[in-house]
């Protein structure tokens, strides 16, 4: 007999790139610039910031897993939001934007002094590397203090990478939000805050992701190079599928 429950099991789906953009970046950038024109400045931030929370949640439901990367980032829209509705503007965004790469950096740095860094569930991933071989290769050599220590130091760069996430949003955000006149309705000083959400969302991909991936391309090339060392194993020997 076959067990139903097995065969039954659906595995889960990976994340959608394209409803990523979408429900994150585009939709909301959309409705910040144009939809104070159709309902208002304050209805038009709240069904915007709604499209992330909306993905966020059906994320998880797909993933089958909590993302704390997806938490973080609706905890981000949820200040965003707050901020807009409390008339905070100007340096407070600014602070805010810097907060949450720091605060991912140091659950990120908290990590290499555990048992599990950081590094070691983002890179050593069985679907790329031939672990069966790399953990073989570091048995052989007695090489596994070297093997930790290196994990430790790769999730120590990696959180200095977020350091200088948080410098590029707090110099971004400072330079975005600019503080608005109080004399001009309250209509108009939403659109505009509204504007500034929006740019800010646009050019943050830019100015942030871009140097942020290349830092991380980087470290995860340090930790190739030095795992080839540790091991004295090829690329062939390393990847998998190559």
């Amino acid at each position: 007999m076959t067990n139903t429950s097995t065969s039954n099991a659906t595995p889960a789906q990976r994340e959608n790139p394209l409803l990523n953009i979408l429900f994150n970046i585009v939709i909301p950038i959309f409705l910040l610039n144009k939809g104070g024109k159709w309902f208002g400045a304050r209805e038009a931030l709240l069904v915007a910031l709604a499209f992330p929370i909306i993905y966020g949640v059906y994320d998880y439901i797909q993933q089958r897993k909590t993302n704390y990367i997806s938490l973080l980032g609706i905890m981000n829209v949820g200040f965003t939001g707050g901020f807009a509705l409390l008339k905070l503007e100007g340096f407070w965004f600014a602070v805010k934007e810097a907060s949450f790469p720091i605060l991912v950096g140091s659950f990120v740095l908290f990590s290499a002094f555990t048992k599990s860094p950081f590094v070691k569930t983002l890179f050593l991933n069985p679907q790329l590397l031939k672990m069966d071989s790399i953990l073989k290769a570091i048995s052989e050599k007695n090489s596994q203090l070297e093997f930790d220590s290196l994990l430790k130091r790769g999730t120590i760069l990696l959180s200095l990478s977020f350091v200088l996430s948080a410098i590029l949003n707090f110099s971004l955000a400072y330079y975005i939000f600019t503080p608005i006149a109080f004399d001009l309705p309250e209509e108009q000083r939403g659109e505009i805050l509204n504007g500034q959400i929006a740019q800010m969302t646009q050019w943050s991909f830019i100015v942030i992701m871009i140097p942020s991936m290349l830092t991380l391309i980087a470290i995860m090339v340090y930790l190739f190079n030095q795992m080839k060392r540790i091991t004295g194993l090829s690329n062939e020997e390393l990847l998998q599928n190559t």
